[in-house]
């Protein structure tokens, strides 16, 4: 009997999938066709908006800047053997100071410098000091180790930065943001596989350990100042972060300037050439201090980075004709790879946890009972004065 209930049985889960097949073969190919298209116009509304095209193109300009001052200082130390990482900075921060730490000198009120500087300035030095820094740590990095281990391990901030976000700036990723930082740092690896093919590995650095070190500093640095860029650009305003930024980091690289690079920079045989060099680079880096407060605005500073990390390869594509580098149809696929990445980062919003607030206690608690029935006692009863017909006065306490 048992054998009989499972034939049956089994028979007849052939015919339901016997019908099943019919069913699907008769559908029309008009109807199976709309499926996978539909799916590609909801990926199309999703991913094809102003905002992501905006974000995008903010991004890569970024990455522009970036390029022009690692192309410039490159040019300068291979053709004229100038390594001044400090000066240059120190002419950046110069124009952040004529510029911005002007505007706030002009303005009146509570944003005005003055108020600024007596309730913040504290703050303003630690950023400027880390801002300073991360960028002097990077450029003094490629002294001791290779050119791999500072494209790779610069990409520490990330994470850094995105568990900075998460404590201070209450920000909530979601899994296609882990994806997304996850395929832009392949990217960055099919770059660096793509550079030791290429041949640009060619010395190892002095110490690889110190190089190590300094750029993961380094990293650190810029996470914790861009983590600050992004709250005081969306709390405050741009001007008081570029204008604090110029002050501070003027006085703190102009003083490191003195006592590092100040033999560095008398051994300069200057010419139009160098001068013209140095230009285009404070102009670089002068516009990428002014637009990213803009981008970061708009985005975040996670999103930000992730979009800049396409700087070396317009870098590498520029040294293909400057410095004769050799080309690869890797850096072709790790430029797709980071901006897949970066778009898919930049399709889902990330959300801002709300302040936990103390819950209130139900009950006031034997003391703050005894509190108010203190407070009870010491009130002066209210006194109530009615006269009647029959002239008597009748006296009433509350």
């Amino acid at each position: 009997m048992e054998a009989a209930g499972a034939a049956e049985e089994a028979t007849q889960a052939a015919e339901d999938a016997a019908q099943a097949a019919a069913a699907a073969e008769a559908l029309p190919p008009e109807t199976a066709a709309a499926a996978p298209r539909r799916l590609l116009a909801l990926l199309g509304d999703k991913l094809c908006t102003w905002h992501i095209l905006k974000t995008i193109l903010l991004g890569q300009m970024l990455s522009l800047f970036i390029c022009g001052t690692a192309v410039t200082s490159q040019y300068l130390a291979e053709q004229y053997q100038v390594n001044t990482p400090m000066f240059q900075s120190f002419i950046n921060y110069s124009l952040l100071l004529l510029v911005y730490t002007t505007m706030l000198a002009f303005r009146t009120g509570g944003d005005s410098l003055l108020q600024i500087l007596k309730q913040r300035w504290w703050k303003y030095i630690f950023l400027g000091l880390a801002d300073v820094e991360a960028n002097y740590m990077i450029v003094k990095a490629y002294q001791y180790t290779t050119l791999t281990s500072v494209q790779l391990l610069d990409c520490f901030g990330i994470p850094v930065l995105m568990a900075l976000s998460w404590f201070i700036l209450r920000a909530r990723y979601r899994l296609i943001h882990f994806i997304a930082v996850a395929v832009c740092l392949l990217g960055v690896g099919t770059m660096v596989g793509a550079d030791i093919l290429a041949g640009r590995q060619d010395s190892e650095g002095s110490d690889v350990v110190i190089g190590d070190v300094l750029v993961l500093l380094g990293a650190s640095l810029y996470a914790i100042s861009n983590v600050s860029e992004e709250y005081i650009v969306k709390n405050l305003s741009r001007v008081e972060f570029l204008g604090m930024v110029g002050l501070f980091g003027t006085i703190i690289s102009g003083l490191q300037l003195a006592i590092l690079e100040h033999k560095d920079l008398m051994k300069i045989q200057w010419n139009w050439k160098i001068a013209l060099l140095f230009i285009v680079f404070a102009l670089c880096m002068f516009g990428l201090y002014s637009f990213m407060p803009v981008v970061i605005k708009v985005t975040s500073a996670t999103s930000v980075n992730l979009g800049i990390l396409t700087a070396d390869l317009y870098s590498l594509f520029f040294g293909l004709f400057l410095f004769y580098y050799k080309f690869s149809g890797l850096y072709i696929l790790s430029f797709v790879i980071i901006m897949v990445g970066f778009i898919l980062y930049c399709s889902t919003p990330t959300q801002t946890a709300e302040p936990t607030t103390m819950p209130q206690p139900r009950s006031a608690g034997l003391d703050n009972a005894a509190l108010k029935l203190d407070e009870n006692d010491s009130e002066t009863p209210a006194v109530t004065v009615q006269f009647t017909r029959g002239e008597s006065v009748v006296v009433s306490t509350d």
